[in-house]
């Protein structure tokens, strides 16, 4: 690969990216990070009216940034994202698993509806955008995917999550081999692992707004942590935005753990 500066390895103009779960949290960080590059961004999300709106706010006169509805546990949904995205933009380069749930449920008292869901949009859906966004990179001769799995692909965190933690090692699993699969045909395929996160999600749970003890279990997850704190969305935004751009173009397969050194204790 010849030299290039900081600013050209990170310089994503021209490029299309699709961030799935992109309206809030973890997703909307990366979306702004990756539009700040230079990238045409589309956000993937089934909320509607907040993924409308944080495009919006996006896009202004430049038209860069899109909404497009997407359930990616539907293969229909996925295939439809895949060509509105090639539609609207006229190409796929850069495609972001994303969207997740984390319900904490212990097994013992966990119906076969919610193990199902869990694993239908953490794990299903992962396969169909990486299968949709791999056919069309294959075709065109290159691309980059980055899955966000979760440090519970490595390690458990806390009681309740074995449906979330099985998806996640699903996840990296999958992660290497279709890097593997792909890998001849200029697809690379890599994983970031983020810890404790502030989300808006996490904020409510921390402000007791979920009830069940989960104020609590935030106060013991972070006293855990070495840095001392949560991180930001733009703190995984940022390992995304490395991963996507040409100053990773040695890595396929990998993953990327930020977690504050969670993993270490």
């Amino acid at each position: 690969m010849p030299n290039k500066s900081i600013s050209e390895l990170f310089n994503l103009s021209g490029k299309t990216a699709v961030v799935t779960g992109g309206a809030m949290g973890i997703g909307y960080g990366i979306v702004k990070r990756l539009y700040e590059a230079g990238a045409n961004v589309v956000i993937a999300d089934i909320d509607k009216k907040t993924g409308e709106e944080k495009a919006k706010s996006l896009g202004g006169k430049e038209n860069r940034a899109v909404f497009i509805k997407t359930d990616v546990s539907s293969e229909k949904d996925v295939k439809n994202l895949i060509n509105k995205t090639i539609k609207e933009f006229g190409g796929l380069n850069i495609f972001v698993n994303d969207a997740g749930i984390f319900p904490n449920k212990p097994v013992l008292d966990m119906d076969l509806g919610l193990w199902e869901k869990i694993q239908a949009i953490n794990l299903r859906g992962v396969f169909l955008c990486c299968r949709e966004a791999g056919k069309v990179m294959v075709k065109n001769g290159g691309g980059n995917i980055i899955n966000i799995a979760s440090i519970d692909a490595l390690h458990p965190s806390q009681i309740g999550l074995a449906s979330y933690d099985a998806s996640k090692h699903g996840v990296w699993g999958f992660t290497k081999n279709f890097a593997l699969e792909v890998a001849k045909q200029g697809v690379r395929v890599n994983a970031i692992a983020p810890g404790g996160i502030n989300t808006e999600g996490v904020q409510k749970m921390n402000s007791g707004g979920a009830g069940d003890g989960q104020e609590e279990m935030i106060k013991q997850f972070t006293q855990k942590i070495p840095l001392g704190r949560f991180g930001e969305p733009d703190e995984i935004a940022l390992a995304v935005l490395f991963l996507a751009s040409e100053a990773s173009s040695y890595m396929t397969g990998a993953m990327i753990v930020v977690d504050g050194g969670f993993l270490l204790t």
